[in-house]
């Protein structure tokens, strides 16, 4: 078995500065590749949680390419703004906006919960709206029938640098699509334990990332 190799937030950003001077479209990228996965679920109904930053954009722009294929695709926001581009591109493709309170009834009617949530920009634990549809999906997740978790990049709420979980709000994941990187905190415990199966997307970064913190087999 190949080992795997972690990386902090601070290299993998490092890293992707580069390609995006050069004009790299990374976000699209990622995304595509997110939405190919969550089609491996062939769902029919995705509820996609979306965070203020890039991470959210990424999710943004699945559910675009979901919805444009026919998912029915809703839409909760857990924080006061969300990437704009990202946002049109899903409202264009047919995905809608709905309330934060309305999450559980949503999730529990899903095939997908997508955790779009926070990324490798936060270390910290989930507060406010976010943290109160964190806790109000949770339950759900221990039914038979049950929505399955991807996370975008990281499950929110885990470090990404040595998988601490500050806080119990993190909806543990099915699968985890990742980044450029394996992130550290994908790595260690007790985050590893949130994050499921982990699929890596190649983003070109390797050449500038320098040597990883953790490796593991």
């Amino acid at each position: 078995m190949t080992p795997r190799s972690g990386f902090t937030a601070a290299q993998v950003r490092a890293a992707e500065q580069p390609l995006l001077d050069a004009g790299e479209p990374l976000m699209r990228r990622a995304a595509a590749a997110l939405a190919a996965e969550l089609r491996g679920f062939a769902p029919q109904r995705v509820l996609v949680l979306v965070g203020a930053g890039d991470n959210g954009g990424d999710a943004l722009f699945a559910a675009a390419e979901l919805a444009a294929d026919g998912v029915h695709v809703d839409l909760v926001a857990t924080a006061s703004r969300h990437h704009e581009e990202g946002a049109r591109a899903a409202e264009d493709a047919g995905a809608r906006w709905a309330e934060a309170t309305d999450a559980p009834a949503l999730a529990a009617s899903a095939d997908v919960v997508v955790d779009g949530i926070l990324g490798t920009g936060s270390s910290g634990a989930l507060r406010g709206t976010a943290r109160e549809v964190v806790a109000a999906i949770a339950p759900l997740l221990e039914r038979p029938e049950r929505p399955r978790v991807v996370a975008v990049d990281i499950p929110s709420g885990v470090s990404p640098d040595d998988g601490s979980v500050p806080d119990p709000a993190v909806l543990p994941a099915d699968l985890t699509v990742t980044f450029g990187a394996e992130k550290a905190g994908l790595l260690l415990d007790p985050g590893a334990r949130y994050a499921g199966r982990v699929v890596l997307v190649d983003l070109g970064l390797g050449p500038h990332l320098g040597d990883p913190v953790v490796t593991a087999e």
